[in-house]
């Protein structure tokens, strides 16, 4: 009788200790973000470095807004500096974000892995290409709501 008490007891515990353990993986991995987490739009500065090709090495700066629409959909305006030399862009593009907070940036030319940060109001980013190392911070340029949004 003591052995199946023992038992039962053990499994019951084992059981506890198991979902206890589970539980907090399973929260981590849904954060509730989507792609409305991040609708409105941003102040976005970049700086870094192309290291290939070889013809536009050096160093990259720029800042400029991206408008993201809730839904997937992202318009950019910048000025970029690449190794001196000032470039204009306007560009749209695509952009996923998963429950985790965490997702991609994709205009042409340029694609970002990023995390949000700060209640949706910030994102930092990562250029994933070959041959760039740039780093990228996007901050909500008027608060959730604003009528300029």
């Amino acid at each position: 009788m003591k052995r199946y008490s023992l038992t039962k007891t053990c499994t019951v515990a084992a059981v506890a200790v198991l979902a206890l353990g589970i539980s907090p993986l399973a929260k981590a991995d849904n954060k509730g973000c989507s792609n409305a987490t991040i609708k409105g739009t941003f102040a976005h500065t970049a700086s870094g470095f192309e290291i290939a090709p070889p013809s536009i090495a050096g160093p990259v700066a720029g800042v400029g807004t991206d408008t993201f629409d809730g839904k997937g959909g992202v318009t950019t305006s910048a000025m970029v500096s690449v190794n001196g030399n000032i470039i204009p862009i306007t560009a749209t593009g695509t952009y996923k974000v998963n429950p985790d907070c965490t997702g991609t940036y994709v205009i042409p030319g340029t694609t970002l892995f990023f995390v949000i940060a700060d209640s949706g109001n910030e994102i930092h980013a990562i250029c994933v290409d070959p041959g760039v190392v740039l780093n990228h911070t996007f901050r909500r340029q008027y608060p959730e709501g604003d009528w300029r949004q």
